[in-house]
């Protein structure tokens, strides 16, 4: 049994002038609106005065993206180096690139013709003869085998393909961004645990020298107690002094601890991993005499997370035009070649061969408005996404400025704890030699000392809260992201 088809052809004059009017309506209609970057006028110069080094110079493109060099630490850009490459958040970032660009791979696949392949076979008996082979054991099964190419291809002609591409375009560039604001963030992270290290253990030192004086004027209130110089207030008031500092310690090195194991989290590492090489003291990092930050339309630029939100902005936008040519025709070109055969060891002498194709127009007629709401929605997407943008801006500019005070005022600060200090020391010292020669009641050495561990903590935290104040503020400056070597624009 051979089957045929009968196909009706479309003159080959008439059928290419069809093609020819698609193809000269293809990409001269793209509907929705055309992307237009927002425009956000900021002020010329910070609202904060620019001091402790602090200066409008244009950034150095190399500083800022290498920012923690200025510190002159090597342990710091070792733990930095590693921190890109095993970083699970960042290796996270990194595979939502490699979707992103897979999705754009996707989208793009639509502009392009499809072929199919499919192939079948199928047996039939009729009545007559399943009743003869129940009877004589005999009996005829009919075959037809069948083979064909399909072909399809829908033409973009109102751009909604074009629309899509444009939109899984937008979304790869902002998950680069996101990459990129990722990177960012886990540098300046690992810089301030690692500050924050260097600055426990500064504190530490501090408490363990205040530690070995105040048990030295422990021992000197006893023997004078021993000797009848004085009574056992002294001692008592020594002793507790001596114990309240020793208590801080145990606090200290909690903190510290915990510093460390953060550092190696951030390094994809297990907890104490990095200890042995944090163990010994090192002093820390100081911050460079002068500091370019540029002016607010460098950050606009510069930053990861305003990017990301500009690119979400323009995606969504494209979506718009996604949604809107839901409301035009779909035309699509389709044609197909087949063989259909009673025997697969001789297909050309059973078998028919079969041709077919044309074009093809679909129209969604009447979808009771749901088309027209989805564009609706669509819009209403953009809007928040253009707040989301402007948010990003706004939050962006309040974080340097905030930053901008933030370093310049610690530096006041510790210039005045610095000064306190020395006097709190030399306090210290008259009140010793005082209190020896009896001069002075023991009350007297016990604030001075106090005082003394007091303004040395605050001394010590102030030096590291300068220094992390500067990485906060390179990283509200958006600096590092191009430390990324991989080229990831592609």
């Amino acid at each position: 049994m051979i089957f045929l088809h009968k196909t009706t052809f479309i003159k080959p004059t008439s059928y290419l002038l069809v093609v020819l009017a698609v193809l000269i309506l293809t990409g001269c209609a793209t509907v929705g609106p055309d992307y237009v970057p927002p425009k956000k006028s900021v002020s010329k110069d910070w609202y904060t005065p620019l001091k402790g080094g602090l200066s409008t110079e244009e950034m150095n493109p190399q500083t800022l993206a290498a920012w923690w060099t200025t510190l002159n630490d090597s342990e710091l850009s070792s733990l930095i180096d590693r921190a890109v490459l095993g970083n699970l958040d960042l290796k996270k970032a990194l595979a939502r690139v490699r979707e992103a660009r897979a999705r754009r791979g996707v989208a793009k696949a639509d502009l392009f013709p499809t072929l199919d392949a499919t192939g079948s076979a199928t047996w039939s008996r009729s009545n007559r003869a399943i009743l003869t082979t129940l009877t004589t054991g005999t009996g005829k099964t009919s075959a037809d085998y069948a083979a064909s190419f399909d072909a399809g291809w829908e033409l973009d002609i109102f751009g909604g393909v074009r629309r899509s591409v444009e939109a899984a375009d937008a979304d790869l560039r902002a998950s680069q961004e996101d990459l990129r604001d990722v990177l960012v963030s886990l540098l300046a992270e690992v810089a301030l645990n690692y500050v924050e290290v260097r600055t426990y253990q500064s504190r530490i030192a501090v408490a363990e020298a205040n530690l070995e004086a105040q048990g030295e004027t422990h021992q000197l209130t006893l023997w004078r107690y021993q000797a009848g110089l004085s009574d056992e207030l002294a001692v008592q008031q020594a002793r507790y002094n001596l114990e309240s500092t020793r208590s801080q310690i145990p606090t200290l090195r909690t903190g510290l601890e915990e510093a460390m194991n953060r550092i190696a989290v951030l390094l994809g590492e297990q907890p104490g991993k990095v200890h042995g090489e944090l163990e010994k003291r090192e002093s820390i990092p100081v911050t460079p005499l002068k500091v370019a930050v540029g002016v607010p339309a460098d950050v606009l630029r510069r930053r990861p997370d305003i990017r990301r939100a500009e690119r979400q902005l323009a995606a969504q936008t494209a979506r718009i035009g996604v949604a809107t040519a839901d409301l035009y025709p779909k035309f699509t070109l389709s044609g197909s070649i087949g063989l259909e055969a009673l025997s697969l060891s001789n297909p050309s002498s059973t078998g028919s061969w079969t041709l077919s194709g044309g074009p093809k127009v679909t129209w969604a007629i009447f979808k009771a408005g749901a088309i027209r709401q989805n564009i609706e929605v669509q819009s209403a997407l953009q809007e928040q996404y253009l707040t989301a943008y402007e948010a990003a801006v706004l939050s962006a500019l309040e974080e340097v400025e905030n930053a901008l005070v933030a370093y310049a005022k610690e530096q006041q600060r510790r210039q005045s704890l610095s000064e306190a200090t020395e006097a709190a020391q030399k306090a210290a010292e008259l009140a010793q030699q005082k209190y020896q020669a009896g001069l002075t009641d023991f009350s007297n050495v016990l604030d001075a000392e106090r005082s003394l561990l007091s303004f040395q903590d605050q001394l010590a935290q102030s030096d590291g809260t300068v220094t992390s104040n500067l990485v906060r503020l390179y990283k509200v400056l958006g600096g590092g992201w191009t430390s990324l070597t991989p080229n990831d624009n592609k």
